[in-house]
């Protein structure tokens, strides 16, 4: 059998060139910002021009451009390799807001013709933002091409075992590197504004699922969830990251963060944690700041994709699942299609 693997990503501008467009795709996208395409596009073009000097200047410190798009490239050939010879797999990277995007990627995957299809983004942690848009973006352009396969969507895996033990070996690495003195783990999110969680979404309550499953498998240590990555003048979930960074620093204790809803490096990673963070808990006063690395092709890591692949496939009458011990969404977080779905009766 043949199985197309679609690898949900943002993406990432891959020139200086690119940064501009890069935003402007972001920024025109509804589930970013929420008024009619009327008012939206305009002004996805403002700020889009607006923000471009700003963010070459952060792509600037990390070579022009990003890496994520090398780094999925090689989750999805691990990923091929984790599954093994039972089926004709195939890894497709589908970025949302650069190339390859999701038109491009559904013609080769209907050039592939696939006997089935399972959607995994590589957000561990499900919000209206990310999967819900990245897979909108592929039902539309799949119904457009009249690629009509069976297709299945894997659309979180907050708690999934392979990612936590693979999460759990990293931050035990850094622990190990900052020393015997007191040390806070940080385990540090991509924001959102406080609206987007009120209207929903489960992300903040999978984050903090994530983190509780990663500190319960090392145990005995001192950790806290932050956020980072705020930008404009809407009110953000919180803490922020920075300030636990200022809070580590008034409590004299080393950092040890982990970006725990990022499976990849690029400039959220590799310019604000390693470079501006860095720089704000030396001025604070932090005795050690470390900075673990994204799971990126952890063997772990992989292995528990691969398990959710081989999951939901075996349940054919499934069209979406969670990678949760239990169910990672609560009544209130109407964002979560499984929520919806038992509320509406449909997808």
């Amino acid at each position: 059998m043949k199985i197309a693997i679609i690898l949900f990503n943002l993406g990432g501008p891959d020139s200086p060139e690119a940064v501009q467009p890069f935003l402007k795709n972001l920024f025109s996208d509804p589930a970013i910002i929420s008024l009619p395409s009327l008012l939206r596009l305009p002004l996805a073009s403002f700020i889009s021009s607006r923000r471009a000097a700003k963010a070459k200047k952060i792509y600037d410190q990390i070579g022009g451009s990003s890496p994520i798009l090398g780094q999925t490239e090689a989750q999805a050939r691990a990923l091929e390799e984790a599954l093994g010879t039972e089926h004709e797999w195939r890894g497709y990277v589908c970025m949302r807001y650069w190339h390859p995007m999701t038109e491009a990627v559904v013609r080769s995957v209907k050039r592939f013709a696939p006997d089935r299809i399972v959607l995994l983004p590589l957000y561990p942690q499900f919000s209206t933002t990310t999967t819900d848009s990245s897979v909108k973006a592929w039902k539309a352009a799949a119904v457009a091409a009249k690629l009509s396969v069976p297709t299945q969507t894997v659309c979180c895996y907050p708690d999934e075992a392979g990612f936590v033990a693979a999460s759990a070996e990293l931050v035990k690495q850094g622990l190990a590197e900052a020393g015997a003195g007191p040390t806070r783990v940080l385990f540090s999110a991509h924001g959102l504004p406080e609206k987007v969680i009120r209207a929903g979404d489960p992300y903040q309550a999978q984050v903090e699922r994530t983190a509780a499953a990663i500190a319960g498998a090392i145990g005995g240590i001192d950790w806290s969830v932050c956020y980072q990555s705020r930008v404009g003048p809407l009110k953000w979930i919180g803490p922020s990251t920075d300030a636990e960074v200022r809070r580590a620093g008034q409590d004299g204790k080393a950092i040890v963060l982990y970006p725990l809803a990022f499976v990849s490096e690029h400039s959220e990673t590799l310019v604000e944690l390693d470079i501006d963070y860095r720089r704000l808990a030396g001025a604070c006063g932090v005795p050690a700041y470390i900075r673990v690395p994204t799971v990126g092709t952890h063997p772990l890591f992989i292995g528990g994709l691969a398990d959710r692949v081989r999951a939901i496939l075996a349940e054919p009458q499934v069209a979406i699942c969670h990678g949760a011990k239990a169910m990672p969404c609560g009544p209130q977080h109407l964002g979560c299609p499984l929520v919806s779905k038992a509320i509406t009766g449909g997808f």
